[in-house]
């Protein structure tokens, strides 16, 4: 029998260094983006694939996200007297799902972080989503990964093609296209120099996972870094059994980024109904004013 995607886990225990000081009190994965945090646009992405139960993996100064997914009485009270109804909705949505929040007790890696939540994801498939790796909401990239998932019952991780100035900043695989835009992965090598690199297929922030990955994670020697590397799991995991990837070809941002983080802003923001034009003519006289100057 099948068994459904029905958990996603989200590593949040990071420290975020790359956005200090905003990041020294305040959760990365709070920083806003037009006008939700980055962290909620990835639970909506498990959301639209039917996923109901969500495991967030934190760390000291992390409470935030816990509250923004917690009921606000006081506000939401305050919302209905005011006949803020649509806002009110919106707000009372994101805490009418399952979840849990582990502590990661040291920055081990994320293979650490994602074995922290074996007790909740028990013997089933789930998702890893990478909330800093912002997808575009018009894309549909968890449910297609979990479609394969369902086909093979295997391990499916994300696939995108990264210039070789940037390959060093990821796991990149070898592999075979065996359908359009499945891979069967022969090997994974994490953050190679460009020259070592097996191809221009990197992995990025999504994973379907197969149980048997906490077995393996368990007896994973520290890697890279000091931390325990999924990718040395995966790769333990490809000798025993067939993995495969998906090459997303929709648009994907970099929320860990500086640059990455702001054309996310803009692209989503020229997206909102509510903010486009007034936006669009903005940044029009943003570059009208920087071509005179």
């Amino acid at each position: 029998m099948i068994k459904k995607v029905r958990k996603a886990v989200f590593p949040a225990a990071g420290l975020g260094t790359r956005f200090l000081p905003a990041t020294k009190a305040s959760p990365k994965e709070m920083l806003p983006i037009v006008d939700k945090p980055m962290i909620q646009y990835a639970v909506e992405e498990a959301e639209a694939c039917n996923i109901k139960e969500f495991i967030v993996i934190t760390g000291k100064s992390k409470r935030a996200i816990e509250d923004h997914f917690d009921h606000a009485f006081e506000l939401e009270h305050t919302l209905k007297r005011k006949g803020k109804e649509a806002i009110l909705k919106e707000i009372q949505r994101l805490s009418k799902h399952q979840f849990a929040y582990i502590r990661q007790g040291a920055p081990l890696g994320l293979g650490h972080a994602i074995l922290c939540s074996k007790a909740f994801v028990n013997d089933e498939p789930f998702a890893v989503i990478l909330s800093d790796d912002i997808i575009d909401p018009d894309d549909n990239l968890l449910g297609e990964m979990i479609k394969i998932s369902n086909k093979y019952q295997a391990t499916v991780l994300a696939l995108q093609r990264i210039p070789k100035s940037e390959i060093h900043r990821y796991g990149v695989i070898a592999g075979k296209e065996i359908d359009k835009n499945i891979y069967k992965i022969s090997d994974m090598v994490e953050k190679p120099k460009a020259s070592d690199a097996p191809s221009d297929l990197a992995i990025i922030g999504r994973y379907i996972l197969t149980p048997d990955i906490f077995n393996i994670l368990e007896k994973t020697l520290p890697g890279k870094g000091g931390e325990i590397q999924l990718t040395d799991a995966l790769k333990t995991q490809l000798k025993r059994k067939p993995v495969y990837g998906y090459l997303f070809e929709g648009r994907r941002y970099d929320g860990g980024d500086k640059v990455g983080y702001l054309k996310a802003t803009v692209e989503l923001a020229l997206k909102n109904p509510s903010l486009k034009d007034e936006f669009r003519e903005y940044l029009e006289s943003v570059m009208k004013r920087s071509n005179n100057g």
